[in-house]
C-alpha cells in the first residue's frame, strides 16, 4: 500500500519540461554514460520531502523503487535508505549496506552515487573492515569505482586519509572522467583539511594523473601554484 503511495505522489509531482532538461543534463542519450534512464523532472528538495513522508518503506518495496528506470524512484529509494540508516541498530545497519550493495547496478548516476555512498557504505566502514572498497574500485562498472571513490569521503571527514589516498593511486588511469572528477573532489576535500598532505601526494602523482583530476585537487589553492602544478602535467 506505501509502494503505491509514494508512487502517487512523485507522479503527481513529474514536470515534463524539466524531465527533457535533465536527460539532456545527465547524458542519457545513445553510448553517454546514463543512456536509457527516465526522468519525472522532480526537484531534489520534492524528492527528500517525499522520502522523508514514507521512512518507514520496507526494504521489499524499496527493492521495486530501486530497480526502476524511473531516476526519481531510485533516488528517493536511497533518500529513505539514508533516513533509515541513520537511525537503524547495528545489525539492521549491516542489512541496509548488504541491500546497498547489491543493487550498485541501480546506483547509475553520478548524483545517485555522491548523494548516498558516504552516508551509508562510507559510514558503515569507519566501524568496518574495508576491503569490499579495493574490489568495487576494481569494477568494470564505472558507478561501482565512483562509489569506492566516495564512500572514503565519511574517512576523510574523521581525518582518515590513507584509504583515499590508495585509491587514488589506483585510479590514476582510469579512463573515464567521473572517476577523475570523484578523485580530485576527494583529493581536494583531503586538502582542506590538511593541505600538506594532500601536496605529498601531488608531488608524487601530479605530472601523470589525468588533467581533470589534478584541477579538481588544485581548485583551492592559489593561483601560482595552480599554474606551477598545471604546467609540470604532461
Amino acid at each position: 500500500m506505501l509502494l503505491n503511495h509514494i508512487k502517487k505522489d512523485l507522479q503527481k509531482q513529474a514536470d515534463p519540461d524539466r524531465a527533457n532538461i535533465l536527460l539532456r543534463f545527465f547524458k542519457t542519450g545513445k553510448g553517454e554514460y546514463g543512456e536509457g534512464d527516465w526522468f519525472l523532472g522532480i526537484p531534489v528538495p520534492e524528492q527528500r520531502r517525499i522520502a522523508k513522508k514514507y521512512k518507514a518503506l520496507p526494504l521489499q518495496d524499496l527493492q521495486e523503487l530501486i530497480s526502476s528506470k524511473i531516476h526519481e524512484y531510485r533516488l528517493v529509494a536511497l533518500l529513505i535508505l539514508i533516513l533509515q540508516y541513520a537511525h537503524a541498530h547495528e545489525q539492521d545497519r549491516g542489512d541496509i549496506v548488504k541491500f546497498y550493495l547489491e543493487n550498485t547496478r541501480y546506483i547509475n548516476n553520478w548524483d545517485l552515487v555522491d548523494l548516498s555512498a558516504e552516508k551509508i557504505l562510507g559510514t558503515f566502514l569507519l566501524a568496518n573492515e574495508r576491503a569490499i572498497l579495493w574490489r568495487l574500485a576494481e569494477s568494470p562498472n564505472l558507478w561501482e569505482r565512483r562509489i569506492a571513490v566516495i564512500s572514503t569521503f565519511a574517512f576523510i571527514r574523521q581525518n582518515q586519509f590513507e584509504d583515499t589516498f590508495r585509491l587514488a593511486e589506483m585510479l590514476l588511469r582510469d579512463p573515464h572522467d567521473l572517476i577523475h572528477k570523484a578523485v580530485g573532489w576527494m583529493l581536494r576535500e583531503i586538502g582542506k583539511r590538511d593541505q600538506e598532505s594532500e601536496e605529498r601526494f601531488l608531488r608524487e602523482h601530479s605530472q601523470t594523473m589525468p588533467r581533470t583530476m589534478l584541477r579538481y585537487a588544485i581548485e583551492r589553492f592559489e593561483q601560482e601554484k595552480r599554474t606551477s602544478y598545471l604546467g609540470k602535467i604532461q
